[in-house]
């Protein structure tokens, strides 16, 4: 990989604000931003009622990166596996 690559890289990853559901913090407001190759956890989720450009709030954070979530009142639960493939953005605490 060249010099003009790396840089482009690491210019889209600062510029990227999105970052693991695993990580964001309880009592968070955050926005789906995308689901990393993975085409049957978007179905998942889909089925669900969880979707691309949805908010929901962390309820809660367990060790292994598992998250319990609420959309409309509904609470999922999601295993740490998936939470590390769903890409976030926050929005503050609304």
């Amino acid at each position: 990989m060249d010099d003009t690559a790396i840089e482009h890289m690491e210019n889209t990853r600062k510029s990227d604000p999105s970052f693991a559901l695993a990580m964001a913090g309880e009592g968070e407001i955050v926005r789906i931003f995308n689901v990393r190759k993975n085409n049957n956890l978007h179905e998942r989720l889909t089925s669900m009622g969880l979707y691309i450009q949805d908010k929901i709030k962390i309820v809660r954070r367990q060790d292994g990166g598992a998250v319990l979530v609420e959309k409309g009142g509904s609470r999922y639960v999601l295993g740490g596996g998936m939470a590390q493939k769903i890409n976030v953005i926050r929005c503050g605490n609304d």
